[in-house]
């Protein structure tokens, strides 16, 4: 057995702990055994500027996910298998790839659950002649020894930080221990990566680029403004001036096709918020909140009710052609 391998005996990857011998072919709540999966690789522009800058952020989609949101947009291959199994040196071909296409930087969603492999195809990648800089897109559930694998590999994270509410996390996610597993994660990435943002210039035109650091990023969830305000009062005395704040106002009702039992389990798991848009006087009292926080560096998104973004991962173009350009799939 490979050291690699030996992480997934009795896997303690993620905050969850399930133990189980993924070596014996087996799988626990993230739905993946040792091999890597992947959906799609493109040239993302819906990320924060900092990371899109000119040439979009070079986006590889894993499959499987130690969180499961009930809301995900991104379900079908985080909770329902799609993707398909890449090598080693299938994902260090699909970075130097992305890296020729103008990528800004290697981009990888969602990948808490499969570190050890990830670190190995990053080394290999690295030995290839992968120079941009790597960045770490996460739930923000993550152990911070498993996150050592990925210390002096990744440079930017961008991981999420939904709640800190307990009950919420449990009723969403199935994971009471989130929002201190997100916290250790978020202060742990601040520490192994300080900020480091560049001016680049390309026809005439001017832009700020991450080159290391924090994204923090969290979304508003309808009808809960308190425990908005409760992740913004953390943010404010734990990382203001050592990371930048992410806050979306984007959630969106997904369309999800699958069973009528899965169904009936993710709909009983929403109502425990208002599994809607984002009204226009919730936008304005989130706005009026982050003036008063007064914020270092943040990002706040635009109020828009256009739900065309959604990705389908079935399509060739999951997020269409104004948002990306697929380079692998």
């Amino acid at each position: 057995m490979s050291d690699t391998q030996s992480f997934y005996k009795n896997c303690l990857q993620c905050p969850r702990a399930c133990g189980v011998d993924r070596t014996a072919g087996l799988s626990g709540f993230c739905g993946e055994g040792i091999k890597l999966r992947a959906a799609v690789a493109c040239l993302h522009f819906g990320e924060e500027p900092l990371v899109t800058v000119f040439g979009g952020s070079g986006t590889i989609f894993l499959s499987g996910c130690s969180l499961a949101c009930a809301f995900c947009q991104n379900y079908q291959i985080s909770q329902k298998g799609y993707g398909k199994e890449i090598s080693e040196e299938d994902f260090a071909k699909i970075c130097l790839d992305l890296q020729k296409a103008g990528a800004e930087n290697i981009n990888i969603v969602t990948g808490s659950h499969q570190i050890p492999a990830i670190a190995d195809a990053l080394k290999a990648a690295r030995a290839e002649g992968l120079a941009i800089p790597i960045c770490w897109n996460s739930s923000g559930y993550e152990s911070v020894e498993s996150l050592e694998l990925l210390r002096g590999l990744v440079d930017i994270w961008l991981p999420d930080i939904k709640t800190l509410d307990k009950a919420l996390s449990k009723k969403l996610f199935n994971a009471e221990n989130y929002p201190e597993a997100a916290k250790a994660a978020l202060l742990w990435m601040m520490d192994a990566s300080p900020l480091k943002i560049v001016s680049v210039k390309k026809d005439g035109q001017e832009k700020e680029k991450i080159l290391s650091g924090v994204i923090a990023r969290h979304l508003f969830l309808p009808g809960h403004f308190s425990q908005s305000a409760d992740v913004l009062d953390w943010l404010k005395k734990n990382g203001d001036g050592r990371a930048i704040i992410s806050l979306m106002s984007q959630y969106t009702p997904v369309p999800f096709k699958e069973e009528e039992a899965a169904l009936q389990k993710r709909k009983a798991a929403l109502s425990a918020i208002q599994n809607r848009l984002v009204s226009k006087e919730e936008d304005s009292d989130l706005r009026d909140l982050i003036e008063a926080y007064d914020f270092d560096l943040l990002f706040y998104q635009e109020l828009s009710d256009d739900t065309s973004w959604l990705p389908d991962f079935t399509k060739d173009s999951p997020f269409g052609n104004k948002l990306s350009r697929v380079i692998w799939k």
